[in-house]
């Protein structure tokens, strides 16, 4: 057998991961334990979808990045994760409750993103344009320069809210280092 091939640990953290923390996206039989539906066991009313796409450099949608959301207000405390080659279009899509100002912040959801050709995770934020009065007053987004704020704000939809991801480029999102 030619074992020259196929994926390691010690190869960056996509996609070698991503097949057991994604198996639907590599049409594996078995599911997932986490999902991109992160009010499942949540009796939520009012849930919101979160989708995007996830784009390289050369501005082409990335089909293996993972994508990881991690909310918590206080009130609720929720994750999901989904690959974005789960979906056709190479885009992640999350149904979540909008999360609640805590402590004066600006709502937002917490991003961490795996893919190929990276050593180290990412962190990135998402907050949300109809909170415009508390997004002014954030401390952490307020640190991010004024003309790429723009980066970390989701857009309103009819069903909630669509945010891109860009790993580099001129419109490359604010990563965070943690």
């Amino acid at each position: 057998m030619d074992n020259r091939n196929l994926q390691t640990p010690s190869q960056t953290i996509g996609p070698f991961f991503a097949y057991g923390l994604t198996p639907t996206q590599y049409d594996y039989e078995f599911e997932s334990w986490v999902d991109n539906n992160m009010v499942a066991d949540l009796d939520a009313p009012e849930t919101i979808e979160i989708s995007g796409s996830v784009f390289d450099g050369e501005g082409k949608t990335i089909n293996d990045a993972l994508v990881e959301l991690w909310q918590d207000d206080g009130e609720h405390k929720l994750y999901g994760r989904f690959g974005t080659g789960t979906d056709e279009k190479n885009r992640f899509i999350f149904k979540t409750i909008k999360p609640k100002s805590v402590d004066g912040q600006a709502p937002f959801i917490n991003v961490i993103l795996f893919m190929r050709g990276q050593l180290l995770h990412t962190y990135t934020r998402i907050y949300f344009d109809d909170e415009a009065n508390l997004n002014q007053s954030d401390k952490i987004l307020n640190l991010v320069e004024s003309e790429r704020r723009n980066t970390l704000i989701a857009k309103k939809t009819e069903v909630g809210y669509t945010i891109n991801i860009h790993m580099q480029g001129q419109k490359e999102t604010v990563f965070f280092d943690l």
